[in-house]
């Protein structure tokens, strides 16, 4: 009978540690931390500990196919270089009151980081346009920006003004998300790793869990399409979000009405 590793046990518990704080990671995810910690292990060892220990894998998402036109070509433009093609969309959610709160999520699909998550209880073309100037300003406008066409999307002013800067908007079809996967995918992730498992009291406080989430999610979380390395690790930023336990400092444009308790 084989001996089992000395180190065993610590890897155990590291293991479950992890799946613990990250409930909705799987193994591969949970070995590229454990060898951020300094754990020099392989997927098939972390594997074997997770069915062990009656751990849950996510089940696998099914594949979707992709539109093409007569010609071959694919209706969809695939970005080859940070900020040849960002990306945003709106997510939906309520505080514990049953108040609705929605969230612009913004996304540039070559280097697959969230650059803003504006979050507010309605958000309409003035707010869209807000969070684009803000990040024109701060990052330099991208080649291509998608969207689906909703009303806020296709408003004359959100439209023409990157036009102006040589941004070109690019419109998926009508009832056809996966025509915009990557900003799908990331809000996706939102939702199942945040949003499915935090109640919200307050509008303040939903800012602050998602702003440090989205932290998270480009400096620390491992990305799959990317090697299991995140999106922008050189970033410095606060500690790293837990659920139910984040602390940030919000600038005051971003102060809610709302007390935080």
């Amino acid at each position: 009978m084989p001996r089992p590793a000395e180190d065993e046990a610590a890897l155990t518990a590291a293991t479950v540690e992890l799946a613990k704080r990250y409930g909705r990671y799987g193994y591969r995810r949970i070995t590229a931390l454990l060898r951020r910690t300094g754990w020099h292990v392989n997927a098939k060892r972390v594997e074997r500990i997770w069915r062990r220990e009656g751990l849950k894998v996510p089940q696998r998402q099914p594949r979707r196919g992709r539109l093409w036109l007569n010609d071959g070509s694919c209706i969809r433009l695939r970005p080859e270089r940070p900020r040849h093609v960002w990306a945003y969309d709106f997510v939906e959610d309520r505080t514990h009151d049953g108040r609705k709160i929605r969230m612009l999520t913004v996304i540039d699909e070559f280097t697959r980081e969230c650059m803003a998550i504006t979050v507010a209880r309605k958000l309409a073309s003035d707010e869209v346009l807000a969070t684009l100037t803000d990040l024109f300003v701060e990052r330099g406008p991208p080649e291509h920006i998608r969207s689906d066409q909703g009303p806020e999307f296709i408003a004359n002013a959100v439209t023409a003004w990157p036009g102006r800067l040589g941004v070109t908007t690019l419109f998926i079809e009508k009832a056809s998300p996966w025509e915009n996967g990557d900003n799908e995918s990331f809000n996706g992730k939102l939702r199942d790793e945040l949003l499915n498992g935090e109640i919200f009291y307050t509008l303040a406080e939903a800012k602050v869990l998602i702003e440090a989430w989205r932290r998270h999610y480009n400096t620390e979380r491992p990305h799959s399409s990317l090697g299991y390395r995140p999106p922008a690790p050189e970033a410095l930023v606060p500690p790293s979000w837990s659920s139910g336990s984040a602390t940030l400092r919000l600038p005051t444009s971003l102060a809610a009405s709302e007390p935080l308790h």
